[in-house]
């Protein structure tokens, strides 16, 4: 038996078990979902259009009103926001992962792939990995639009790529969070919106935009804490734009101290948990 859809190379079944397998089912379905990309190249380009219009808009909108270690200087601000884009595109990546695999369910072929002797957990990723393929895609062309509006860096090539990575692995991990939402619903509109509501305040409760500076107490705790700021301020670092007269930390945060090893921790912490969760929702998910 296998399956097949009018965009997706077959799978044949294969007796179960073994790393290789794994590898190899998780890449079938890998190329399948890039293969689907590439036939609906809107899912592309609407992606890059949102991250485009928020680089521009605060950019030129904000850019002379907010103040950075004292000062309203445009260019300081643009190289502080940067970071911050990155990662609110990279993670905003998860409704789009979750709403394929509800889209994916909805369909029925989730049934089709788990009724073959594949490994356990191909399918989801799979799916991760053809994200985190169409967000790398995003970040180079996002990468040249902000260095078109004046965005520089200054530090060398190579700390300057350990950033976009640390990016990378932020929205990997997020993805899976976007697999197990995706298995959790009933409609891919619902995935959508599930995958979006929490994001917001976890985008903009942190240090992506504003220095925490400015916040409320108890916010600023939160803002520090926060797995997103900690890749915001490891971006930061690893781009030389971090600000003088902004501090690292207001509250003494540890992830904020050593933001770039914490992002790591924290990515590394959210994939095995949302793996596994989803993993397992996906072995007992229904239409």
């Amino acid at each position: 038996m296998s399956v097949t859809t009018k965009d997706a190379p077959v799978l044949t079944p294969r007796p179960s078990g073994g790393v290789m397998q794994s590898v190899r089912d998780s890449l079938v379905v890998a190329k399948r979902n890039l293969i689907r990309m590439t036939r609906i190249p809107e899912m592309v380009i609407f992606g890059l259009i949102q991250p485009i219009m928020f680089v521009v808009l605060f950019t030129y909108v904000f850019g002379g009103s907010i103040s950075i270690g004292g000062s309203t200087d445009p260019q300081l601000y643009k190289e502080f926001l940067m970071a911050g884009i990155f990662a609110q595109t990279v993670t905003f990546a998860t409704a789009g992962a979750g709403a394929g695999i509800a889209d994916d369910m909805h369909k029925g072929l989730i049934d089709r792939f788990r009724s073959l002797p594949m490994a356990r957990g191909a399918v989801l990723t799979g799916r991760t990995l053809a994200d985190l393929v169409q967000t790398t895609l995003t970040l180079v062309v996002l990468a040249g639009v902000a260095l078109i509006v004046g965005w520089r860096t200054h530090e060398n090539i190579g700390k300057v790529l350990c950033g976009f990575l640390l990016l990378l692995l932020l929205g990997y991990a997020f993805s899976w969070i976007g697999a197990l939402i995706g298995l959790s619903v009933r409609t891919p509109e619902a995935a959508t919106s599930g995958g979006l509501i929490w994001l917001f305040p976890l985008t903009f409760i942190s240090n992506a935009f504003v220095p925490v500076t400015g916040m409320p107490t108890f916010l600023q705790h939160v803002a520090e804490w926060n797995p997103f700021s900690a890749t915001v301020a490891g971006a930061r670092e690893l781009f030389g734009n971090t600000m003088p007269g902004v501090p690292k930390s207001v509250t003494g945060a540890w992830p904020m101290e050593h933001p770039i090893i914490a992002s790591v921790i924290w990515s590394v912490l959210i994939i095995v948990v949302f793996r596994s969760l989803a993993v397992r929702k996906y072995r007992s998910a229904t239409v």
